[in-house]
């Protein structure tokens, strides 16, 4: 593996583990509230649940999101390279050559 590959994966796992936290409280609670509020009627928690959603429980409202959205775009930027989706396919001459 060359060395931007082994550079892309550590920023890769650096970004996963700084976002792991916020991103399951936005699916779960994003969850929560879709089968709490359309499926059973309970309105009642939906302000609590959409607080914690948006992060103004935390204190970052208008900044949450957008660090959620930016995060996701890393982990999307460092994690395309290592599917080798875009890498050159090797012909069988040059695999067997190996």
């Amino acid at each position: 593996m060359n060395r931007l590959n082994r550079l892309v994966r550590q920023y890769h796992r650096k970004i996963a583990l700084v976002l792991a936290l916020p991103l399951l409280l936005t699916v779960l609670t994003g969850m929560a509230y879709t089968i709490l509020v359309e499926w059973f009627q309970q309105g009642a928690i939906a302000p609590t649940i959409l607080s914690l959603h948006n992060g103004e429980i935390l204190g970052l409202g208008s900044i949450y999101p957008i660090l959620n959205g930016l995060g996701l775009l890393g982990l999307l930027a460092t994690g395309l390279p290592m599917t080798s989706l875009f890498s050159k396919r090797r012909t069988q001459k040059e695999a067997s050559d190996r």
